[in-house]
């Protein structure tokens, strides 16, 4: 195989200077047919290199990424709206989608991993030989793509799958195991683009003693386990755990890999999907700062080119047909573990008409596909035989006290487990005798929601709550139920919230018995886009999504340090969660996991798991957390059974009896303003 690949590499390379030699021959394509050529000869040039020297990975991934930094985006082939102008709304959808999908042959060329880039080399001749012929055409285009992704999906999906499960794909791991971290420069391994996000975070964690790096790594490997144990799930047969970070933090990583050695698991450690045929609208792997974020907003959706339902059903086998031949290593894989990072500037996308978009129909397709595939994934890797962490720290964009920054975020990771399980416990005594919980937004807050209980069979016994401690979740600090669906109603508002990297202004969703029938928000003056980008990012495409969570966040401690340094737009919502009432929509944070008996450290075992959508087999494949923080907030009040009420917050504070002690770091951050005023 490897010689006749080998033979077809050369054929490409010899394609590839003829496009050079007549491109001409192209017409008004002919400057983006030559420049697309010369880019891929580049690639084939890195990819010959056997022993690549860290002077040359920092020269390559400097000029690559150039091309397609915000600085010269406005007259790149991948920007969509370039290309329309140049070559009209057909062609020029069809080629930005060719330029940003050979773009993604850059890490193959560093990795060496010769197969995919010879098929982008051969997509890319074929494409070229077609507008040699008089009769094409844009629909004869667009088959030759659908061919070229249907005859190559298998191969791509099968290592995609592999690379998942197979700790013998270590090339990532060797990276972080071998290089020498004093040395910057070895960032530029990995093929992805290095900014000073990723520099000066690696330089900072260079700087820290050892014995703090082994307790950061500590926290966050022990919330791995701490999931096997809380839940009761035998790990005995476990053998492999997914490491999922963010390029620079690798002496972190490097040290939760010896860690995790000691606990019996091996690393494996994989990169975000690049193609149209792997990538998603979630980063899943290792990443890195984004090189132009509107670059990849414009990308989102390029599998509209080829993307229907015969596709679709092709995908699908192929997932299947991997976890099968790879079935051995999804039984003894333990989990992703979770290293995100935060503090990038909040992403205003732009709304391009140019841009590629799913069809109604398409984005049918893909939520079926997401629940099909889920399905499949959850046969192989079953929910109740698994763990994950999740865990959250800044990079160097969040400001100039970043380190002062990173200081807090550890000491908010580390909170006293113990202090927040006592004063949780006072709040779910409170709420579990509740029938329904109402909130109220402050000022311009407009939410006015309220949100129905389950019914207890034996109260005694069971809880609606549960406690959650920083084991799988960290930070500390919530209590979190499944809501009844049947009597939540009202509309949930927020003024500024950041989700999935993209910022969100006056998110404003109401709910008709617990499922959301209507939405907006105001990053837009089209009422229609801001629609439609609630749509794609937060529901998925679909026209509805059930609350599959009801919590009330206790990390004041989070919330005072997020006043303290302005930063409460750019935390993640791991940690933002904490910090005041949240909502997710979509499945519940049992999903498919619901016959797991799971206790609270009281002994109880927590019921409210189902909701009317679970218990019909319906799942939804996403859950998108929404927080109020405290600010805007007027009041959580709980109706017992009789109407008597129970103040849980008032005026952005804890209120209960047994609670007032979160209060301190909230009256601090306020005397701390007045003083600043």
């Amino acid at each position: 195989m490897s010689g006749v690949l080998q033979e077809r590499h050369e054929l490409n390379r010899e394609g590839l200077l003829r496009v050079c030699d007549c491109s001409k021959e192209a017409g008004t394509f002919s400057e983006f047919f030559w420049e697309t050529a010369q880019m891929m000869q580049y690639l084939n040039g890195i990819c010959d290199v056997r022993q690549k020297s860290l002077d040359q990975l920092k020269k390559w991934n400097e000029e690559w990424y150039q091309a397609i930094r915000p600085e010269a985006y406005g007259t790149s082939y991948g920007n969509p709206a370039y290309c329309v102008e140049r070559f009209g709304i057909e062609y020029g959808r069809i080629l930005s989608f060719l330029y940003t999908e050979m773009r993604s042959g850059f890490p193959y060329a560093i990795e060496g991993r010769l197969f995919d880039l010879v098929i982008l080399n051969e997509l890319f001749l074929e494409i070229f030989q077609s507008f040699m012929e008089e009769d094409v055409n844009p629909e004869k285009i667009r088959k030759i793509i659908f061919d070229h992704m249907r005859d190559y999906s298998s191969d791509v999906y099968e290592y995609r799958i592999r690379e998942q499960l197979d700790p013998s794909l270590d090339f990532a791991v060797r990276i972080v195991m071998d290089s020498d971290w004093n040395n910057e420069d070895s960032l530029y391994q990995y093929g992805e683009y290095i900014s000073e996000n990723e520099i000066r975070t690696l330089k900072y964690l260079n700087s820290l003693p050892q014995e703090k790096i082994q307790a950061i790594a500590k926290t966050y490997v022990e919330g791995f386990h701490e999931g096997f144990i809380v839940n009761r799930i035998d790990m005995s047969g476990k053998r492999t755990v997914n490491i999922r970070y963010t390029i620079g933090f690798e002496p972190i990583i490097k040290e939760a890999i010896i860690q995790f050695a000691e606990i019996g698991l091996e690393p494996i450690i994989y990169r975000w999907g690049h193609g149209s045929l792997t990538k998603g609208l979630n980063k899943v792997g290792y990443i890195s700062t984004s090189p132009n974020p509107q670059y990849e907003y414009d990308h989102r959706y390029d599998q509209a080119l080829y993307f229907d339902n015969r596709f679709m059903k092709h995908k699908l086998e192929c997932y299947r047909n991997s976890y099968e031949r790879w079935k051995e290593e999804a039984e003894v894989l333990a989990g992703p573990a979770y290293m995100e990072t935060f503090g990038e500037l909040p992403f205003l996308p732009e709304n391009k008409e140019a841009n590629l978009k799913l069809s109604d129909r398409q984005q049918e397709l893909s939520v079926e596909f997401q629940a099909r595939s889920s399905e499949i994934v959850n046969e192989y890797i079953r929910p109740d035989q698994r763990s994950f962490t999740i865990i959250a720290y800044p990079i160097p964009e969040i400001g100039e006290q970043f380190e002062e920054i990173f200081e807090e975020v550890v000491k908010v990771n580390t909170l006293d487990q113990k202090k927040y399980r006592e004063i949780q416990q006072k709040l779910i005594d409170a709420l579990d005798r509740a029938v329904e919980v109402h909130i109220k937004g402050a000022g311009e807050n407009q939410t006015d929601l309220y949100v129905a209980m389950h019914e207890m069979d034996d109260p005694e016994c069971q809880t609606n709550f549960e406690n959650c401690l920083a084991d799988v979740n960290i930070p500390v600090g919530e209590v979190f139920t499944s809501p009844k669906l049947t009597g939540t109603n009202g509309v949930l508002h927020v003024g500024e919230v950041y989700l999935r990297d993209l910022k969100f202004i006056d998110l404003k969703m109401t709910f008709k018995d617990g499922k959301i029938s209507s939405y907006t928000c105001g990053n837009f003056e089209e009422k229609e886009a801001n629609q439609a980008l609630v749509k794609e990012n937060i529901l998925y495409n679909r026209d509805s999504l059930p609350m599959g969570e009801f919590a009330i966040g206790t990390n004041t401690t989070a919330y005072a340090m997020a006043k303290k340094y302005d930063i409460l737009y750019q935390l993640p919502i791991l940690i933002v969660e904490k910090m005041g009432p949240h909502f997710a929509v979509g499945d519940t944070c049992y999903s498919h996991s619901e016959d797991v008996k799971v206790y609270n450290p009281d002994g109880k075992e927590i019921s409210a798991k189902h909701n009317e959508c679970s218990r019909e087999g319906e799942y939804f494949q996403c859950h998108t957390d929404i927080t109020i923080p405290y600010e805007e907030l007027e009041s959580i009040t709980a109706f017992e059974l009789g109407g008597k009420e129970v103040t849980i917050i008032q005026d952005g504070r804890f209120v209960l009896p047994g609670t007032e002690t979160l209060n301190e770091p909230l009256t601090e951050i306020r005397q701390l303003s007045k003083m600043k005023k």
